[in-house]
């Protein structure tokens, strides 16, 4: 939580970018990470600076182009981010961080609660207002484009 006493804890200017690891943050996800494949050649890429790489991307809105040279290669950065997609190893991690928040926070692991408005719900199929106006909607539409055109009209 954001407080004066751990404001400290929460600076990020020894770090190369804002969007970069700390150590306590890289602890945390490196366990998360997929060991490279048996059998192939040892892994080149730094994992850390990989998801730094991501990181980047992600808190800058950047083109991956315009990820910096100091960072790896945009194609190893991009490679990762599509293999990591594809094997669920970021809903790993986002699932990982999302159980530890919530208990750092004195939570429980899952919420019990929830809202539901009048905007995430859909209305049912018969009745209710959403279906009456959809169907007033479609009248009209018709109606402009000439599909009641042989019913005759009061002059």
């Amino acid at each position: 939580m954001w407080t004066v006493e751990n404001r400290a804890r929460y600076n990020r200017d020894r770090l190369r970018y804002p969007s970069d690891l700390t150590d306590e943050e890289w602890a945390l996800i490196e366990p998360l990470i997929p060991p490279g494949r048996p059998g192939g050649g040892k892994r080149r890429a730094n994992m850390r600076e990989v998801v730094n790489g991501l990181m980047y991307v992600l808190s800058t809105g950047c083109q991956w182009r315009a990820i910096p040279k100091d960072l790896p290669p945009r194609s190893t950065v991009y490679d990762y981010f599509d293999l990591w997609t594809w094997d669920r190893t970021l809903d790993r991690i986002h699932h990982a961080l999302y159980v530890t928040c919530r208990e750092q926070a004195g939570r429980e692991v899952s919420p019990t609660a929830s809202i539901i408005d009048s905007q995430s719900v859909k209305s049912a199929e018969k009745g209710g207002t959403t279906t009456r106006m959809a169907m007033m909607r479609a009248r009209r539409s018709r109606a402009r484009s000439g599909t009641f055109s042989s019913i005759p009209r009061a002059s």
